[in-house]
C-alpha cells in the first residue's frame, strides 16, 4: 500500500470509526472512496474530507449540511465554501449558546433540589 492511501480498516481505525458508520458515508456520498474490485482506497482527498466531517459533527451540523458544504467546493470553489462555513458557524453558534443557557438552566435547578433534598434529610 502507498503511503498516500489507506484501507477500509486503516480509515476506520485512524478516525476511530465503525465500519458501519463510514459505509454510511459513502452511501450518503459524504466519501467517494476508490475501488479496486471489493477493497476500498482512501486518498488524500477523502481523508481531508472525513477530517472535516468529523470536525462538523462535533460542532454539531447535520450530516446534510455537511454534505452540502462539501459539493460546495467542487460546484463553487473555495471563496463561496468560506463564505458559506462563515454563515453556518454564526448559526450554530447560536444554537449552540441556547443550548448552553438551556443545560446551564437544568444544572442550577437540578443542584436546588439536590440541596433541598439534603437540607430535608438533615432535619
Amino acid at each position: 500500500m502507498s503511503e498516500t492511501r489507506l484501507s477500509f480498516k486503516e480509515m476506520c481505525a485512524r478516525f476511530d470509526v465503525t465500519p458501519r458508520t463510514l459505509r454510511y458515508y459513502e452511501y450518503i456520498e459524504l466519501l467517494n472512496p476508490e475501488r479496486e474490485g471489493r477493497s476500498r482506497w482512501y486518498g488524500p482527498r477523502e481523508v481531508a474530507r472525513m477530517t472535516l466531517i468529523l470536525r462538523g459533527r462535533k460542532f454539531g451540523f447535520q450530516l446534510e449540511e455537511i454534505r452540502q458544504w462539501l459539493q460546495m467546493y467542487e460546484s463553487e470553489g473555495t471563496g463561496a465554501q468560506m463564505r458559506t462555513w462563515v454563515e453556518m458557524a454564526d448559526r450554530q453558534l447560536v444554537q449552540l449558546g441556547e443550548q448552553r443557557r438551556q443545560l446551564d438552566a437544568a444544572i442550577e435547578e437540578l443542584k436546588a433540589l439536590r440541596d433541598l433534598t439534603l437540607k430535608q434529610l438533615g432535619d
